[in-house]
């Protein structure tokens, strides 16, 4: 049975409090397509090759973590932008996203869903007295070396990930899913055995060799895939629609 448009959205904004966060995009319908939803496509970010491939797969709809109108981009709707919003709105389709309000939920988030395919015990946030805290902690059943949890972390996510080693065993971790290797210091100043985030940059290794912390860049796009695929059957569930996670290969 298919499910109003707005029934849709109605339930995403309240289930991941959407309205309590502040954001760098709007969260939440983002373009509207047609009125009903029956099969409902999935996917990292709204590219050309998802919208593509939901329109092949016939979708009504397409939920996204990397949605479009970011604060302080070109306001224009030329070349690539125009080609993907055109594709929506000839073959109707609706684009849900959600940025922040999906890192951050306790159930289908982003960084509870990474800690989990990791094999790690979710404490929470690392900073639970502030409600846009995104860096997540947890624990190993044991300790493991950087090498065994570079590893583990491979064999979990199907990508290889940058591994700099610390000097001591993993048991304390701190992550958070995609760019995030700004926060390694945080996770340092918690005493954590390691921090893994999707990114790297320069300034990163040197701040993990010069504490003795051990940290994992595992890919943007690999960091960041299970919580709109568990967004989406989460929806799939309480509406009795069709949900597809489609993953568009992405390196980086």
């Amino acid at each position: 049975m298919p499910v109003t448009l707005h029934a849709l959205v109605a339930e995403c904004d309240h289930y991941l409090n959407v309205a309590r966060i502040a954001d760098y995009c709007p969260n939440g319908l983002q373009v509207e397509g047609r009125a009903e939803v029956c099969l409902l496509v999935s996917g990292v970010t709204a590219s050309q090759a998802l919208l593509d491939a939901a329109v092949d797969a016939g979708a009504d709809a397409v939920l996204v973590h990397h949605g479009y109108f970011w604060k302080n981009e070109d306001a224009r709707v030329i070349g690539m932008k125009q080609r993907r919003l055109r594709t929506l709105l000839l073959n109707e389709m609706s684009l849900l996203a959600y940025h922040l309000p999906l890192d951050l939920h306790a159930e289908v988030g982003n960084n509870v869903r990474l800690g989990h395919e990791l094999g790690l015990q979710v404490e929470g946030p690392l900073d639970p007295s502030d409600p846009r805290s995104i860096v997540f902690h947890g624990t190993l059943a044991q300790a493991q070396t950087p090498e065994v949890f570079g590893e583990r972390i491979q064999a979990a996510l199907g990508r290889e990930p940058l591994v700099i080693p610390g000097d001591r065993p993993i048991r304390r971790v701190a992550w958070c899913t995609g760019g995030a290797q700004g926060y390694i210091e945080q996770a340092v100043a918690a005493g954590v055995d390691a921090y893994v985030t999707g990114e790297v940059s320069e300034q990163t290794v040197h701040v993990a060799r010069e504490n003795g912390l051990s940290f994992f860049a595992a890919g943007h796009h690999a960091t960041e895939r299970y919580g709109v695929k568990a967004l989406g059957d989460y929806l799939a569930q309480q509406f009795g629609i069709e949900h597809r996670f489609i993953d568009c290969d992405n390196p980086a």
